[in-house]
């Protein structure tokens, strides 16, 4: 859907609250004001449920689709129980994730089909490791998920060309300018008046598997 620039903070940060409220247990779900005073966005709480309303209506209601990294996890587990024992540490699920992750910087990825995508990144895994002997389970999960031939090569190659840029000096190499957070004057003063009339913040926990 086409989003003016003014709401995308609130798209996003909406988009955020159902994927935690549809995956995190109740009291790991933040507070929406913390969540909003965190971003510094201008909008109310209000403003994201009626967003949040926006999303789903759009989404025909569908919080659980399933998506590329579920299918990465289902097409690595069926190319393991094809590989005999001492074969089984060829491909690493890590490094498939963070490939995924590294596609999904790039808004083009988003448009792309879950399926297609996971296979497009285990496919290229495979050749850049020559497990020859995974090729043909690739086809059959190829066959399986019925995905066309023409859409996986493409896919392929958009994913080649990203994991390259990602892997490269100039990616690696964050630009300095950028990461410094730059305030006016009076914006400057006003923070550092209300500085101590802010409630401390609560910690996100992050739980790691």
């Amino acid at each position: 859907m086409k989003v003016q620039p003014k709401h995308l903070g609130c798209v996003g940060l909406s988009c955020f609250c159902m994927a935690v409220k549809s995956i995190e247990e109740e009291r790991n779900v933040p507070l929406a004001t913390d969540l909003i005073r965190i971003s510094q966005y201008r909008f109310t709480v209000s403003d994201l449920m009626r967003m949040e309303k926006i999303v789903l209506e759009k989404v025909c209601w569908k919080v659980k689709a399933t998506t590329a990294f579920q299918f990465l996890q289902l097409y690595y587990s069926l190319l393991q129980e094809n590989l005999p024992y001492e074969r089984r540490n060829s491909l690493n699920f890590e490094r498939l994730e963070a490939q995924l992750k590294a596609c999904y910087c790039r808004i083009i990825f988003s448009k792309a089909k879950p399926p297609v995508l996971a296979l497009s990144i285990i496919a290229l895994e495979i050749q850049a490791q020559r497990c020859v002997e995974l090729t043909e389970g690739v086809e059959c999960l190829q066959k399986h998920s019925k995905i066309n031939g023409r859409d996986l090569t493409f896919r392929q190659e958009l994913v080649s060309k990203r994991l390259t840029e990602y892997s490269s000096n100039k990616c690696s190499t964050p630009n300095v300018q950028k990461l410094k957070w730059i305030v006016s004057g009076p914006t400057a003063r006003q923070l550092k008046h209300s500085y101590y009339r802010v409630t401390h913040l609560p910690t996100i926990p992050e739980m790691v598997p």
